[in-house]
């Protein structure tokens, strides 16, 4: 059986994956901080499913927070077939007036925490020339998106750095896909301060389950790049293509000022 590894599991997109890939015979190895919320999520897991599910809580902000991981997985001797770089999360507003020290976590969960889990879990890939990685980026990740100014940052970072180890890997036997998920029907937006209801008004909202079907079936299809949501989200993502950058800022500067 393979087994996977999936950050910010406890929640959303990530809770999907986890109850997806468990009904699909993959056995599981969840990360997130809140370990009461991780215990409730194995025992239904277990319940359920015939897989194998470890825990580990687990602050990937903290200082050796991937370090501990590996070295939990390597002690148990589990063998990572497909590595999930889910954990994440925004912050809306004017950069110059939203807390500083969150704007670094930010960094450091969305890109430094996925950068190293990387880092460590691919060179075993290439050794066994085979494995899959999925790094959750955002159609934010196409464009600079002012008042989300560092989480846009981080998601074209995860974005790109995807796309590149896509070609680099895939002599390998290696897929790594970059999932750029629209608004979702998750916390995110709350824990971003921004009121989901607000969102809702602005662009359809896609289920977390829709995201995950999708993410899997681009892996499947050896796809370097899943934009899910539909219509709209195709057209948000190329919208840079055919306007000057300037332009593009300008309006959705003028529509996330109004949100």
């Amino acid at each position: 059986m393979l087994t996977a590894l999936i950050t910010g599991a406890s929640v959303g997109i990530g809770k999907s994956f986890a109850e997806k890939l468990a009904a699909n015979g993959t056995n599981l190895v969840l990360v997130a901080r809140s370990g009461s919320k991780l215990a409730k999520l194995r025992q239904k897991i277990q319940e359920k499913y015939n897989v194998k599910t470890e825990i580990i809580v687990q602050d990937l902000t903290e200082p050796d927070a991937c370090n501990n991981v590996f070295n939990i997985t390597q002690g148990k001797n589990l063998t990572i077939d497909l590595l999930v770089n889910n954990a994440g999360f925004g912050d809306y507003g004017e950069f110059a007036q939203r807390d500083g020290e969150q704007q670094i976590k930010m960094l450091q969960l969305n890109v430094l925490a996925l950068v190293d889990l990387t880092h460590k879990y691919l060179p075993l890939m290439q050794m066994r020339n085979k494995g899959s990685i999925i790094n959750i980026s955002s159609i934010s990740g196409f464009q600079p998106i002012p008042y989300f100014s560092v989480y846009a940052a981080s998601k074209a970072f995860v974005l790109h750095f995807s796309e590149a180890l896509w070609a680099e890997n895939k002599h390998y036997g290696v897929r790594v896909l970059a999932v750029c998920p629209g608004p979702t029907d998750t916390n995110f937006f709350t824990a971003a301060d921004l009121p989901m209801d607000v969102v809702r008004k602005a662009n359809s909202i896609s289920t977390p389950e829709e995201v995950v079907n999708n993410a899997l079936n681009s892996l499947e299809k050896g796809k370097s790049i899943a934009v899910t949501g539909g219509f709209i989200n195709q057209a948000i993502v190329n919208i840079s293509r055919f306007l000057p950058r300037e332009m593009t800022v300008k309006i959705l500067s003028k529509l996330f000022s109004s949100l």
